[in-house]
């Protein structure tokens, strides 16, 4: 009887165990789910920014009468890696943003400053 007993206490236990790290475990994800929602501001800047920055190197490289090739050959990266930054799907390392300045003849500040008006 006193085994029995020790087997429905220890049941016992160990679902209370269970049930608390489940209800540890659902916290936890509304609360991440609480800062994602919460998120959606900034995310929707940042995106806004590198499309932003998209934009202003596509506008300097056609300014100067370069094809994406050309500029992907002067920089060492391909064509496809152009591609991605004007259409904000990824962003230059800081490396190929001086060199882009460079090629453009402008200061890389005005490369960024784009960004920095989406932010006003």
């Amino acid at each position: 009887m006193t085994l029995a007993m020790g087997w429905t206490i220890f049941n016992l236990v160990l679902l209370a165990v269970l049930t608390a790290a489940g209800v540890y475990l659902f916290v936890l994800l509304v609360r991440a789910l609480k800062k994602y929602i919460g998120s959606r501001e900034v995310r929707a800047e940042k995106q806004a920014a590198k499309r932003t920055l998209g934009e202003t190197l596509k506008a300097h490289r056609t300014r100067c009468h370069m094809t994406q090739e050309f500029e992907a050959e002067s920089l060492g990266v391909s064509r496809q890696t152009v591609s991605k930054w004007e259409n904000g799907s990824a962003d230059p390392s800081t490396t190929n943003l001086l060199a882009l300045a460079k090629l453009y003849g402008v200061a890389a500040e005005e490369l960024l400053r784009g960004i920095d008006r989406s932010e006003e």
